[in-house]
């Protein structure tokens, strides 16, 4: 799914109203009906709503919303923040078709009066300003704002919470006004904002509502920014054959492991072999033998004459793909064991936990990597490898600029896991959930994309393709055990069902 910028989704909507074509009055009520729908479906009917709205089109939309929850008995107040005058068209139609039918629910709201009493059981429907807005909320729309933030009253933005910047960080502003939505009911295409963790706490849980915006143009726009689903990754699955072997799906070597740590070597080998990697060897420090060949007697094992860390890099000769980094450790002999695979691969590499780290130390190291690398740290080890960011917006950016600078691909772990080109597009992930937040998922996704790496899949391939299953699988799993419970041996036993789901999508 593409992620327009706030300008292109402008010209989306102008081209929607052009050629389809449909009065700006008609998307309008388009939208609202859909919002009513979702809104109407969550809540009961003895809940009293009050609704802000601008004078802008996002006030339109919450003035038609009003009225449709008017007509259902809902009881509804709206209060409108601006002069009549400065209503735009279909705000100001939609604002008389609400007086027309219940007059002594709408008024307009100025400083010279006292803001409406709310309570934490009412319902505040937030549609003061939408993704237009340019500069940050001030004065009466700012106190506005604080005081629906005070009520704590569940709160619903349409589109964007009031105050939200689409494509640019709020941190850039002093002292920030925006509204904390509890839901956000937004319109696709979907905005940048709602995907950077620093706007959770204003964008709360997010739906996003088809309104029918035009697909022709929607696919001829270019852009930067994609969301991981179903059309993206359909056509990169590799299906398999009748007469296909082991040797078909490539050979997985894994550089993991060490003394109090194998764990993380047990659950990436699990996962690359999950992938669906014809074999997978593990080179672990000698005294992990017993328990690999335990834990996961379908790996095979290169050990290492070292006890209790990696000393050296076997032959590479054999391998279709080379991970790294799981339980690895900083000891100055797994250190030079990184340098001498980067020097000696020939092959895109996986880099994971330490091995980033210790690159992290040694910058000079990233001249020589192999084209097309992977690193897939989490945030504080992406700050070792390119430093400090200002805001998310900015992370997102260096992100991009260090696999341009590399020719490397950057799988930035977290909620909405994002994946930058040396192209420069970045792909956020659509799947996962805050249970996955545990020790072992990340080598679980380092050996998922290693194991498909090893299958033939491109870098990008097996970045989008793995980020998502990972996803998958711990959506599927949290289902069963809660999100409390998943560890994340459960992640690789739900890859298979989450394999099973995607390529049902098509």
């Amino acid at each position: 799914m593409k992620i327009l910028p706030v300008e292109k989704i402008k010209e989306a909507d102008a081209y929607t109203i052009a050629n389809e074509p449909i009065a700006d009055i008609d998307l309008m009520e388009r939208a609202s009906a859909a919002c009513f729908a979702w809104i109407t479906e969550k809540l009961d009917a003895k809940r009293d709503i009050y609704v802000f709205a601008g004078t802008g089109n996002n006030g339109g939309d919450g003035l038609a919303v009003a009225r449709m929850l008017q007509l259902k008995h809902f009881p509804v107040q709206v209060y409108l923040i601006g002069p009549e005058e400065n209503l735009s068209p279909s705000c100001k139609l939609n604002f008389h078709r609400f007086k027309n039918i219940a007059p002594k629910s709408i008024r307009f709201l100025n400083e010279d009066e006292p803001f409406p009493g709310m309570h934490a059981s009412d319902v505040i429907i937030d549609s003061l300003f939408g993704s237009g807005l340019t500069r940050p909320a001030g004065g009466f729309s700012a106190s506005v704002i604080r005081h629906i933030n005070d009520c704590r009253a569940l709160t619903i933005s349409i589109d964007v919470p009031s105050g939200l910047f689409c494509d640019s960080s709020y941190k850039t502003v002093e002292n920030p006004v925006i509204v904390e939505a509890d839901y956000t009911l937004t319109f696709s295409p979907l905005k940048l904002a709602f995907l950077m963790p620093e706007n959770d706490i204003y964008v709360g849980e997010w739906q996003l509502l088809d309104i029918g915006i035009s697909r022709e143009f929607i696919d001829g726009t270019a852009v930067k920014n994609y969301l991981l689903d179903g059309q993206i990754l359909g056509p990169r699955l590799k299906k398999r054959n009748k007469f296909d072997h082991k040797g078909t799906y490539g050979h997985a070597l894994l550089i993991c492991g060490g003394y109090g740590k194998m764990g993380s070597a047990v659950l990436a080998s699990s996962a690359a072999l999950r992938s669906g990697a014809g074999l997978v060897t593990l080179h672990a420090p000698a005294s992990g033998v017993p328990i690999i060949q335990s834990a996961v007697p379908e790996a095979m094992m290169s050990i290492d004459s070292n006890e209790r860390f990696i000393s050296y890099i076997p032959d590479l000769a054999p391998y279709t793909a080379i991970g790294i980094g799981c339980g690895l450790g900083m000891n100055e002999q797994s250190q030079k064991s990184v340098k001498l695979l980067i020097q000696e691969a020939g092959l895109p590499i996986v880099f994971d936990a330490d091995a980033i780290n210790i690159i992290g130390e040694n910058k000079t190291w990233l001249g020589f990597l192999p084209k097309n690398c992977i690193f897939t740290p989490h945030p504080k080890e992406f700050q070792r490898l390119a430093g400090k960011h200002k805001d998310d917006y900015d992370r997102i950016q260096m992100q991009r600029e260090f696999s341009f600078r590399h020719h490397a691909y950057i799988v930035l772990k977290g909620a909405h896991t994002s994946i930058t080109t040396p192209e420069g597009e970045c792909y956020f992930n659509s799947t996962g959930n805050p249970g996955m937040a545990t020790g072992g998922s990340g080598d679980v996704l380092t050996g998922l994309i290693t194991g498909l790496k090893a299958q033939g899949y491109s870098s990008l391939d097996a970045c989008m393709v793995g980020v998502y299953i990972h996803g998958l699988a711990g959506d599927l799993a949290s289902a069963e055990t809660g999100q409390e419970a998943l560890i994340a041996r459960d992640i690789i036993n739900y890859t298979g069902k989450a394999f099973q789901t995607l390529y049902g999508k098509f």
